[in-house]
Formats: structure tokens, sequence, C-alpha cells
């Protein structure tokens, strides 16, 4: 799978079937190599004779001025250690400079990651990729793939610039702030293949004298009170036993520091372990920033940290009312209390022992053979009472045995209790992890609850983890809603496996099925990636009743769960319009005015043979074509004019729909030379356009242009002002899909 926004080919990325992509820069053969992770390729760089040898890519990349670029790759060298760089080129293809990556600290056949990001000096007019590595002797081989260059990688939703998120750079967005030095280093680190967040630097944090040091990112994004934020990064101990830590903190406009929440990581060794944090922010809150640092270090100890992230706390359940940090106990138990009973609480160790979201767990234990009861904080649900909520949880039998009964305690908006809604009690099912879960329905002048558990160890120094905890509204699982101005239709999906495969139909009148179109083409076995999916479906057909039919499988062939829709249907709107659409582009779609009714041909191939002495000939055909013929239609403004010029500017295939009652089904068409006249005054908008068309079939690899989670913070993270935007976007739609100029 091609590397997002790479601005390489997948030849040269992959270096499979062959090296086309690169060629030999200096003092080095280069040939394929096998053995890669993308593929079997690999780039192998043979040297010639002892120093530096170099690869580049074959191809010259534009650039943008100002804006920054990161190339990385996988490396593998069994003697000498690698390093990468982008190469500026001028207009006349002459080398301006290299901005070069630190060199690996050791070198290792097995993959890591190199990296590195930089801006291009004046002049510049293309980038290329060069890797580089300096062995003592000739006939010294090393090995590079799964190379990207573009725009720098980052999180999607960090309100921290790539540059704090990852150290390719430079160290400028992070400060020493108590007994340390802060640097750049490149270690030797493997990182999955398909995973591009973390590069091939990470920042170091040398401890300067005995006792704690910490040291603070620069940046202090934009944060809002009472909304909870999550601080995450990957933390690299000195040792297994040193306490390193993440912390989240919040300031006023003033820059008073108003609350600073901290956590420890469990560290199982001295890898890369990502820990997180997380918090709601106090009254007052203007801005975020994330800190980390080591509790009683030893002067001239290195702790490494990489992938820093400020982002909103995710949402494990789509509207579950249980703030992250109680729900996956990352940092403690938060505020999960033992009402009743002997056990105790805690959260799980080490690292990554015990988890189903994040790397820790609630653990319980009981020491003997007796009922206890533990209860959450109370949250708010707002205007709850009569509604229907789902509790879920996940739990893990790690010793002994218990039986488990799940209850929500309901309050009213003065902390009054009003009871339980309670499952019955069964013996929690082993092994491994279980997903339970309790349906309610909250009683009058409910506005808050809190999740209770009664739990009886069967056996003494029994012990339980529990992870993912989830409460919300139970909405249905499936509903449609029809938006007439923008004739689409909206398919949302709540309460989905994640892992599980999605296939969606649209489901006419007399029970023909089609397959509805997503991010990656037609839905037709798709892994879920999130607990709830909302589809629009801008190829629904107008003025007819359609139901949509979902299939939910474990895995190809498995017998799935089933769906169906309530019937919905667009409004067929005026006869004198129809409908144009880009499948894949839907926000292109548009109305236009019909000039006339088109008139359609049906070519056919044939061959005809006269034979002598008959009187008719004989002729051999080919299938009929499809339709073919000229739309004619009216654009009445200048905005219409040039949304259609936009339109057709893809050159893709487009869908024709006009209104039922026509004598003509929605149909795919191909559209080539387009024809605009003008007809009378000069200042007259109104265009006239011949739209020579041919019938094909449905797009089925297509998928719905998208932004995958791309907000306007996004866009405030990335650029310091609106000058910045326009620069590096021609179309507010680059902006949209984040394509920039010159990627």
């Amino acid at each position: 799978m091609a590397i997002p926004g790479n601005m390489l080919s997948q030849v040269t990325e992959t270096v499979d079937p062959n090296t086309t992509g690169w060629a030999a820069k200096m003092n080095c053969s280069i040939s394929k190599g096998t053995g890669g992770r993308s593929g079997d390729g690999t780039l192998r760089l043979s040297s010639t004779a002892a120093g530096e040898m170099q690869a580049r890519t074959t191809g010259f990349y534009p650039v943008a001025s100002g804006q920054e670029y990161q190339a990385f790759a996988d490396a593998s060298g069994a003697t000498v250690p690698e390093r990468i760089g982008l190469r500026w080129m001028n207009s006349f293809n002459a080398e301006i400079s290299i901005t070069w990556s630190l060199t690996t600290a050791t070198a290792s056949a097995t993959w890591h990651r190199i990296s590195v990001s930089g801006t291009p000096p004046l002049g510049t007019a293309w980038v290329q990729v060069v890797v580089s590595a300096t062995p003592a002797a000739g006939s010294v081989v090393n090995h590079f793939e799964n190379v990207y260059l573009g725009v720098p990688m980052r999180t999607t939703g960090n309100l921290l610039s790539a540059d704090a998120e990852n150290i390719e750079h430079a160290t400028l967005k992070w400060v020493a702030e108590t007994n340390c030095s802060v640097a750049r280093q490149a270690p030797m680190v493997s990182w999955p293949v398909d995973y591009y967040l973390a590069g091939g630097h990470v920042l170091a944090l040398t401890v300067t004298a005995n006792g704690n040091a910490a040291a603070k990112v620069t940046e202090k994004p934009a944060a809002t009170a009472g909304v909870e934020y999550i601080g995450r990064c990957y933390l690299s101990p000195p040792t297994s036993g040193s306490t390193v830590w993440v912390e989240l903190r919040f300031y006023t406009a003033a820059d008073v520091l108003l609350t600073s929440t901290r956590s420890n990581l469990a560290a199982p060794g001295t890898g890369y372990y990502e820990q997180r944090v997380s918090a709601v922010a106090p009254a007052t809150t203007a801005y975020a920033t994330l800190a980390v640092g080591i509790t009683s270090g030893t002067a001239a100890q290195v702790m490494r940290i990489d992938t820093a992230v400020i982002a909103t706390a995710p949402v494990i359940r789509e509207g579950s009312i249980i703030p992250y940090a109680d729900a996956s106990f990352e940092k403690d138990v938060a505020g999960w209390t033992v009402t009743s009973g002997v056990a105790t609480l805690a959260r799980s160790t080490p690292w990554g022992t015990y988890g189903v979201d994040g790397a820790y767990a609630l653990t319980v234990s009981s020491a003997t053979a007796t009922a206890s009861t533990i209860r959450s904080a109370r949250f708010p649900a707002g205007a709850a009472a009569g509604k229907s909520f789902r509790l879920q949880l996940y739990t893990n039998v790690s010793a002994g045995g218990w039986t488990i009964q799940r209850h929500i305690r309901w309050y009213d908006a003065a902390n009054n209790s009003l009871g339980l809604t309670s499952s019955t009690s069964a013996a929690a099912p082993t092994p491994d992890w279980w997903v339970l879960t309790h349906s309610g329905t909250a009683p009058a002048l409910a506005t808050q609850a809190a999740v209770e558990l009664t739990l009886t160890a069967t056996a003494t120094s029994s012990a339980l983890r529990i992870d993912a905890v989830q409460v919300w509204e139970a909405l249905p699982q499936i509903e449609v809603d029809g938006d007439d101005p923008t004739a689409v239709v909206t398919l949302t999906l709540r309460e989905l496996t994640v892992g599980y495969l999605l296939t969606v139909w649209r489901v006419t009148a007399d029970g023909s099925r089609t397959l509805v179109r997503g991010p990656s083409g037609l839905i037709q076995s798709e892994a879920i990636t999130a607990d709830q999916a909302i589809i629009e479906d801008a190829e629904a057909p107008l003025g007819v009743p359609v139901t949509y039919y979902v299939e939910i499988a474990a895995s190809v062939g498995a017998t799935p769960e089933t769906r169906t829709s309530d019937s919905v249907t667009l409004a067929a709107g005026d006869n004198q319009y129809a409908w144009l659409k880009d499948p894949g582009r839907p926000d292109r779609n548009m109305q236009v005015m019909m000039a006339e009714p088109p008139s359609w041909t049906r070519p056919v191939t044939q061959a005809e043979f006269r034979v002598r002495h008959r009187r008719n000939p004989v002729v051999l055909s080919d299938v009929r074509s499809g339709l073919e013929g000229t739309l004619v239609v009216f654009t009445q403004t200048d905005a219409e004019r040039e949304a259609l010029h936009r339109l057709l500017d893809s050159g893709s295939v487009l869908l024709w729909q006009a209104a039922p009652g026509h004598g003509v089904d929605d149909m795919y068409v191909a559209v080539s030379a387009a024809t605009e006249e003008r007809k009378g005054l000069a200042t007259d908008e109104w265009r006239t356009w011949q739209l020579p068309v041919k019938q094909v079939d449905m797009p089925v690899t297509v998928g719905v242009a998208s932004s995958a989670g791309r907000t306007w913070q996004d866009v405030l993270t990335e650029n310091a002002t609106w000058a910045e935007v326009l620069s590096k976007y021609a179309t507010w739609e680059d902006v949209f899909l984040d394509r920039k100029i010159g990627a």
C-alpha cells in the first residue's frame, strides 16, 4: 500500500519491481535487493571503494517556497550506519545544497527508520531524495526501501506542529526546563513498516546532575475550558527502573499555570513506549502544553522522546459519557473507588501487559473469596430521563475467579442517588478479554450516571482487569436521512465492531441492490475502523424510495450480522433541472437547467460481407453499445459557469440524474469535448453548453475524496497566517483535502 501523500512513485517508494526510480550518485553501484518489508525489493547500494556512497532519486520533484518537506526511508546496514538527505536543485537542475539527517548512531541489519525535514533554500525549484552511507572499504552493502517524500507527517488533530511532534528538523520547539539539556539524536529504532509518524530523530533529554529533570514544548496551542484533552508521546527510559513521565499543562491567557497532570510510565524495559495522560481543561483555560521528564535521575542519564501529541481526548465509543481518564486508566484508577468489601484498585503494570485501549487497565484484587462493590465517579448524562443507555466494558480474569453484576447508578442534578439499573449476576468469562454489556432506562429526574460493579471473588487472591468502560445513549444502530438541496442520503451506522468487515447496499423498490461508495471505492468487505460510520451516498436516485442493507462479518465467509434501514426518498425537484455528479468528488456536484431533451444513438460495430449471387449481405455484429448523445444545458450565472468548469476539469466519469418521468434512468457518462456558447449581449451571464456524452459502467474503484478527520484545528496548527494558507493551497477544496501546491 502506497504511503499517503508520497510525491514519489510506488516503484521509487518500494523499489518494486525494479530500481528505475533511483540512480547512483557517488562511489557505488545500485541493484535490486531482496528481503524488503513494503515489498520484497530493496535499493541495494554496494560501495566501489572506501568513502561515502550516495544514491538519489532519478525524478526531480517541484517544491513550493517556504513549505517544509520531509523524506524518510527504512534502512538496513550490518556494518555501516546511514543517513538521508533532501537535495535542493535550481531551475537549471544544478545542486544548491543538501539538508542531511544525522547519521544513525549504530549500524544494524534490522530495518530501522532514517528521516530528515527542511525548507528549500532561496532559488530552489526541485528536490531529490538522497541516501548515504560511508563504508571503510569497497563492496560494503546497505539497503533502503519504504521511501517517502512530501510534506511533514503529523498526527491529524494534533494541536502541536509537525516540528514539535517529531524532531526531524531541529529542537527549536523544545526547551530544557529543569536540570537537563536537550538535543537531537538518531538511534537505531525499528518502527512498523506502515507507521509513518515516528521518524529517525528523537529528542534526547540528558540529566545534568542527580535529581529531577524536565523539558517542555515551547508551543502553547489554544485550549478550551471544559474539554478533555490527551497528551501522549513515546518515552524511552535510561533504565527499566527509571521513573519517566509525560505531563499535560493548562494555562490562562496571562500565561499563569492552572493545572498540571502527570502520568508515569511503568516501563518493562528501555524501548520506546507510548505513554498517555488526559485531563479536562479547567475554567479560564486559554492554552495547553506538554512536558516530559525523569524523577530522581542520575547525572548523564539520557531519556529519549518521540511523537508528541496534544489533542482532544479520544472517544472509545461514540457518545460515551465516561471521560477517557476513567475509561482507559492510562494514568491511574481516576475516579474509581471501592464502596464496600476488601477489593483494592490499581493501574495494571507494567506497560503493555494488560489493556484493550492503550497500554494499561484497571486491576481489581481480592485477597479473600468475598464480594466487593466498586464505583466510578458521576458523569453528566444530559436530560437522560426515559432514555435507554448501554454500559459496555472489557474484562480479563487474570487470577482466581469472579462473578460480576453490572449496574448504572443514576443521580439527579443535586447529586441524589435515584437507584440502579442492573444486569443479572454471572460468572466472568475466561480466558482472555471479554466484552460485557448492560442496557437500562434512566429514571425520572436523572441527569448524571456512574458505573457500579458488584464483584464476588470465587477464590482467594483473585485478580480481574477492566478496561475500555463506556456508557452511551442507545440510539438506532442504523439510521438514514435525505438532504434534498444536495441530493445526498446520509447513512449512520452505530455500535460497529472494529476489525470486522462491512458491506453496504442501496436497495430499490424492485429489490435490486447496488453497492454504496466509500472513501476506498464500493463498500464491500471493508475493514471497520471505528464504532460509528457515517456514509454519504451522493449517487442515490431521485424521487424513488430506497433502503439500505448492511452486512457486518467477522471475516470473509463468516455468517454476517445484517441491518436494514428505513425507507428514504430524495425529492425529484424541478423537472427542468438535472443533476451532474462526480462520484469521487461529490463536493463538485451541481444542478443544471436542461435546454432540451437529448437524442440518443446506440452505435454498433458491424462487418458486412457481400456474397456473389446473394441478394442480401452477411452482417456480423458486436453487441450494441450504450447510449450516446449530447446533453444541452444552461448555466445562468458566472458562479454556475465556474462550477460546471470545475466539475468537468477532472475528466472523470460523471453521473447524470434526471427527475423520474423523463424516460431515462440514472446514467454514468463520459463527457468528451465540451462546448460553451455565449448568446445575446456580452454582459449576459447565461451560457449554453453542449456536452457530448457516452454511457459507461459505474466506476468501481473510485473512492470518495475525504479529509479523514482533518479539521480547522489542523489548518490553524499548520499555518501561522491566512497568507500562509493562500500560499500553500490553490482552492478551498485543496484546503479541505490537504492538497498542497507542489505536493
